[in-house]
């Protein structure tokens, strides 16, 4: 699938999950067409990118190790992704990738400056001005890295301790589970 037939595909789409997941699909059939979505996703001036984080999304849930493939211009490009709608997904993308090599023990194949970019942004995700869904798995997120590099626990438990006064219920109760597996 080439990058012009992609975006005629997400063209037509809404946020229907029925489909997200045809065209999530259509990118399955082939890893040659996850870079053509990347690159869409990061074309982030345009509206469509948030239609492409969506089906970003789906894609790495189900071939993770397509991403994997991909990472510098990954993390290079997500500070970059400003529609709130397309943060969301980054996120989740951000937070499935940390936790599958935590779970098996392989946060070095990611990379040095790759973990330094993850970590920035996602801080700077929960500093800002973003919808619970993004700072929650942002936290998760850099939960596990700080299991790594335990600098990272001690700047997120202090974002969440001054934030949870603010924010939502659902904030709040994630905050305390990741404050009380901090301490």
């Amino acid at each position: 699938m080439t990058k012009t037939e992609l975006l005629a595909e997400l063209s037509v789409i809404n946020a229907a999950r029925v489909n997200r997941l045809r065209v999530a699909n259509l990118v399955l059939e082939s890893n040659e067409n996850f870079e053509p979505l990347l690159e869409i996703v990061f074309d982030v001036n345009n509206k469509t990118s948030i239609k492409a984080a969506w089906i970003l999304e789906f894609v790495c849930k189900e071939k993770m190790l397509w991403l994997s493939k991909h990472l510098v211009y990954f993390t290079k490009n997500i500070s970059k992704v400003h529609y709130g709608s397309a943060v969301r997904p980054i996120a989740k993308v951000l937070e499935m990738l940390i936790t599958e090599h935590y779970k098996n023990n392989t946060l070095n194949k990611i990379g040095t400056e790759n973990i330094k970019r993850i970590i920035e942004t996602t801080l700077d995700w929960m500093i800002s001005k973003h919808k619970i869904a993004v700072k929650v798995y942002s936290m998760q997120t850099l939960y596990y890295l700080g299991l790594k590099e335990s600098w990272i626990h001690c700047e997120l438990k202090e974002i969440l301790v001054q934030n949870i006064p603010k924010e939502s219920i659902g904030y709040q109760t994630r905050a305390r589970k990741i404050i009380k597996l901090i301490t």
